[in-house]
């Protein structure tokens, strides 16, 4: 069975930093697009950032030159490094991974979320 478990989360300041990890457990073959999503009370989920398996990377204009995905493919996981952050970026923030496993083909898997909180 396939889990996404992100770690990282908390409360910062503003400016502050906060760095995020999620690592995908299970029989994995291979992992394509790894991505982060947030989604703030009463507010519509957003695709905050997306890295492809050949590195190819995209951010929201929101968090452009201030957040930073990577992601470690030998130990399946995926980061999210945080910096300048502001009180908008308070929200759940949740990993999703298009993954094969041995028994199946892609599916997409996402993870149970971890909150971040930053303070004005």
């Amino acid at each position: 069975q396939v889990q996404l478990v992100e770690s990282g989360g908390g409360l910062v300041q503003a400016g502050g930093s906060l760095r995020l990890s999620c690592a995908a457990s299970g029989r994995i073959f291979s992992i394509r697009n790894m991505r982060w999503y947030r989604q703030a009370p009463g507010k519509q989920r957003e695709l905050v950032a997306t890295i492809t398996s050949g590195g190819t990377i995209d951010y929201a204009d929101s968090v452009k030159g201030r957040f930073t995905i990577s992601r470690d493919n030998a130990k399946n996981t995926v980061y999210l490094q945080m910096d300048s952050l502001k009180p908008e970026d308070t929200a759940v923030y949740r990993c999703n991974a298009d993954l094969s496993t041995y028994e199946l083909g892609y599916n997409t898997y996402w993870g149970q979320g971890t909150q971040v909180t930053v303070s004005s």
